[in-house]
């Protein structure tokens, strides 16, 4: 089975729409037996179900993440586990383990980012870290 994360520096890139790369995890008989590292090509938001897609992914980890990038990934086949932070590797074996710590309902449903829209509210595939929630923050709150 193949997994992905976005990726920077060894942790889960919150910022899944804008990240720079996923590493790509390749998991057997429960442990990481592989890992490499994908560029997103620069593609944002719902194009990056078709990278992920392409390389037959079949399960993404990520921090909050909006309803329309979990359309798209879902018409690739891809499964979503949100709500996770921290290390990348750490939690790619603790999914191959069974035992990844993530939230199923982990969205962005209410954050103004200043922007004109809210979160997931256009069916863009915007998730919550794609406008830097925790980096620049969204208004004092933070992404679940």
């Amino acid at each position: 089975m193949k997994i992905a994360i976005p990726y920077e520096d060894g942790a889960i890139f919150q910022h899944f729409g804008h990240t720079a790369a996923f590493m790509i995890y390749t998991i057997e008989d429960g442990a990481v037996v592989d890992s490499q590292l994908l560029p997103s090509g620069g593609a944002g938001h719902g194009a990056l179900a078709a990278v992920l897609g392409q390389d037959g992914v079949q399960a993404l980890i990520c921090g909050g993440i909006g309803s329309g990038a979990r359309m798209a990934l879902s018409e690739y086949g891809i499964a979503v586990y949100g709500g996770v932070s921290g290390d990348a590797d750490e939690a790619a074996q603790a999914f191959a383990e069974g035992v990844l710590d993530f939230d199923p309902e982990a969205k962005c449903t209410h954050h103004d980012h200043g922007e004109g829209h809210t979160c997931g509210d256009h069916g863009e595939g915007h998730s919550c870290g794609d406008h830097g929630c925790g980096s620049h923050g969204c208004g004092g709150h933070t992404c679940h």
